[in-house]
């Protein structure tokens, strides 16, 4: 886990010489924009990606300060959780209070800054810029999605949103396909399908994983859950997608 990141990196795990297929794929861990979760949902993910052929890039990306201490850290963690919970059923609220969207315009430019550069350098690192993609997890797959929907510089030829939020959106002409996973048992789930339809009624390519369970935050996946077998779904969508094969058309 890393907090209070004030300079973003992006480490690259490239596939061993021979084993690349051009692909690459930009890797957003999550934590609420106040931590990154590096491990389940950086490294273990861009290591996978990077031994089935994909280059793969771990943003580390700023985030919003948090208390010095572990103890005052917690309670502000937990205060952020209790804030994204729905209401119990025993409250008469039937919708939660709503709270300004948060400001990700530094989370943005960091995106911007990491797919400049793995172009700018794709010759050097084997990447086909026409199959490069981005992948993120809980308040990475918010930020996916963001650069999706904000970016004026980004055209990212794929996207997957791992456990993100599911609300309606509103779809740029020519969206990038989408692969979209989260597990029944998820607090951001909600019973929600919004982006999912925003994306289908947009004509836009769209393939949705709702699992029994998993929970949130599971990275490659949880022992003994049915979300333990999507990284093998993402990997068979990004072949039969043509995003595994040499000379893809954008």
């Amino acid at each position: 886990m890393a907090r209070n990141i004030s300079t973003a990196t992006l480490t690259p795990f490239l596939p061993k010489k021979g084993q690349a297929n051009g692909a690459a794929v930009i890797v957003a861990p999550g934590g609420g924009f106040r931590w990154l979760s590096l491990g389940n949902e950086g490294w273990e993910v861009a290591q996978a990606l990077a031994d089935r052929g994909i280059a793969a890039f771990v943003l580390k990306y700023r985030l919003h300060p948090t208390p010095e201490s572990l103890e005052d850290f917690k309670e502000s963690m937990n205060r952020t959780f209790a804030a994204a919970t729905p209401p119990s059923e025993t409250k008469k609220e039937t919708t939660p209070p709503s709270r300004p969207p948060m400001d990700l315009s530094n989370q943005l430019e960091d995106a911007e800054a990491a797919y400049a550069m793995i172009v700018k350098r794709a010759a050097e690192w084997g990447v086909d810029t026409a199959r490069l993609g981005m992948i993120g997890f809980s308040a990475g797959a918010g930020l996916t999605m963001h650069c999706t929907l904000n970016s004026k510089s980004m055209e990212l030829d794929f996207i997957g949103p791992i456990y993100g939020g599911m609300g309606p959106v509103e779809v740029p002409k020519n969206a990038p396909p989408m692969f979209n996973v989260i597990a029944t048992d998820d607090f951001l789930f909600r019973g929600q399908f919004g982006v999912i339809d925003s994306w289908y009624k947009a004509g836009r390519p769209v393939e949705f994983h709702l699992y029994q369970n998993g929970g949130h935050g599971f990275g490659l996946g949880n022992p003994n859950r049915t979300s333990n077998r999507w990284f093998d779904a993402f990997m068979y969508w990004l072949e039969v997608n043509n995003f595994l094969a040499a000379n893809t058309k954008k």
